[in-house]
């Protein structure tokens, strides 16, 4: 309301000043001319599709752009200052940004990364590269026991919750999926009517709150999990045990936020604080859990089920190893949540020194899988700050079959990254369900940039891959990735990590893993005393 009466209060200003010149010198026609060419160029920002942050801040909203196109000089300042305030780096937030409006990514001069510093990492090119494909590969989602396998794109949108994002950003990242033939994971937050409209394929997670098909008393509520997940855009069916941004604790909605529609997507009261508590009571053990997702498959007519989490400790994901073969069925997927991921809000401890990084958590339940022999069974999914096609390749070299991202969708459907996602006051409608607010993105326009920045990346991925001279990802190896030590010492990590062999735990343990695979029960998950 704010922007209007400012519009209002400058047609006034408009019209004194027209009286003014009329009995006044010439110059006041200066003024009215310049005050209504101020008028115009807000009535167009309101009225413009193209730019969320105009549309709720007309004219000013201009000093973004003015900065924007400085910006190479201002990153060089930047850069010699080593200074960045931003989640992401520089150059990924450029990409992703260009390629969702479909600006080509290309750059001159050479890197501005120093390529000799400790722990950098970078993908070694092959001297016989392939040509990539015509279509990008895609990854089989669905064990022996699924029935309706899901053939899944290697970058994804991961799991943002309705409530968390406002309808528009729901609506243009479903509508981005359906047009781009990707995945779109709901979040626990329940299947809203925005993500139903427009047809993207989901994947339905149900957290520790079961919203959208919990009882009463806040349990899981098989019927209603049956008649949601029959949906034909329901896709796969995800367990979230724990998430990376804030894992061993539970989200919080205060009551304020809690909507007639975010309280009928989530099976909540209206107007009171909704909460997640921080662990299932639909199952205890690693061996109920295998059973419970098993049962998620079964009342889903055989869609893939798995789970996501954030990894805690190598001997919990042991235990569900030795679960899966003590059960005798497997989850069709597991998503490895890194520490790096990001969230709406959360305590600043949980954000910067709670939980496992991705690559460590990824190779932790790779290896645990193949050393089980169940690596064949079971897809793998990462996320956790993935946003460009080298991050794809690095995170399919370390083990997993493909990748979801949150924050760069975000990006694409026009966050500016302003960090204020819990207040409810997004600049530009992502993050908001302020109904104001919400009008700023344009579901149309964002939709588009969404497929734009997804295609565009996938298919950097697969041109990265065909210049190492692959054409399948699963040809991908640990070796094909490297990492400085010290300014003079490399290593790969083939020969940084310890890689299991297929069976190797269920024959003879090595002494590395002896302890953990002997801690691990399938009855129990891990306590500390």
């Amino acid at each position: 309301m704010g922007r209007f009466l400012a519009i209002a209060a400058t047609l006034s200003i408009l019209v004194a000043l027209g009286w003014a010149a009329a009995v006044g010198p010439w110059a006041w026609w200066v003024i009215g001319a310049l005050v209504a060419a101020v008028i115009v160029l807000a009535i167009y920002d309101l009225t413009q599709k193209k730019h969320a942050i105009l549309r709720n801040y007309p004219v000013v909203g201009h000093l973004r752009f003015l900065l924007e196109s400085l910006r190479p000089e201002l990153q060089q300042y930047f850069i010699e200052r080593n200074w960045d305030g931003r989640p992401f780096d520089r150059d990924t937030r450029s990409i992703v940004y260009e390629r969702s409006k479909g600006i080509h990514g290309e750059k001159a001069f050479g890197t501005e990364r120093d390529v000799n510093a400790a722990g950098y990492e970078y993908l070694t090119h092959s001297t016989a590269p392939v040509t990539a494909p015509s279509t990008a590969p895609r990854v089989m989602v669905g064990g022996p026991d699924c029935s309706q396998p899901y053939s899944m794109s290697l970058l994804n949108v991961s799991a943002m919750s309705f409530g968390a994002l406002s309808p528009n950003a729901v609506r243009a990242l479903n509508r981005g999926a359906e047009m781009g033939g990707f995945a779109h994971d709901t979040g626990e937050g329940g299947i809203s009517p925005y993500h139903l409209e427009n047809n993207g394929d989901l994947i339905w997670e149900v957290g520790s709150g079961y919203f959208g098909t919990r009882t009463d008393d806040g349990r899981f509520d098989p019927d209603q999990f049956a008649q949601q997940s029959s949906r034909e855009q329901v896709k796969c069916v995800s367990l979230k045990l724990s998430q990376g941004a804030k894992p061993g604790i539970g989200g919080v909605l205060p009551a304020a936020k809690v909507t007639a529609e975010i309280a009928r997507a989530r099976g909540v009261p209206e107007g009171e604080k909704c909460v997640s508590p921080a662990a299932h009571s639909a199952f205890s053990t690693p061996t109920e859990l295998i059973e419970f997702i098993a049962r998620m498959r079964e009342l889903s007519g055989g869609k893939p089920a798995g789970f996501k989490l954030c990894v805690g400790s190598r001997i919990d994901v042991l235990a569900i190893c030795k679960a899966i073969n003590e059960v005798g069925t497997a989850p069709d997927f597991i998503i490895v949540d890194g520490s790096e991921g990001g969230t709406g809000a959360a305590p600043l401890e949980f954000e910067d020194h709670m939980g496992t990084p991705l690559t460590d958590g990824l190779l932790t339940v790779h290896n645990a899988l193949v050393g089980t022999g169940l690596r064949d069974q079971i897809r793998i999914g990462a996320s956790g700050k993935v946003a460009t096609g080298n991050d794809i390749v690095k995170r399919l070299a370390q083990g997993a079959d493909y990748t979801n991202s949150a924050r760069a969708m975000m990006m694409a459907v026009g966050c500016i990254q302003a960090q204020i996602c819990h207040t409810g006051l997004c600049p530009v409608g992502v993050t908001t369900q302020d109904l104001k607010r919400q009008r700023a993105l344009h579901v149309g326009d964002k939709s588009e940039r969404v497929q734009n920045y997804q295609k565009a990346t996938v298919d950097q991925a697969v041109q990265i891959m065909a210049s190492m001279g692959v054409s399948d990802p699963r040809d991908l190896r640990p070796e094909f990735l490297q990492r400085n030590i010290a300014r003079n010492e490399h290593r790969s990590y083939a020969e940084l990590y310890e890689w299991l062999q297929p069976g190797e735990l269920l024959a003879q343990a090595p002494e590395s893993w002896a302890k953990d695979w002997a801690l691990a029960d399938s009855g129990t998950f891990r306590r500390r005393a």
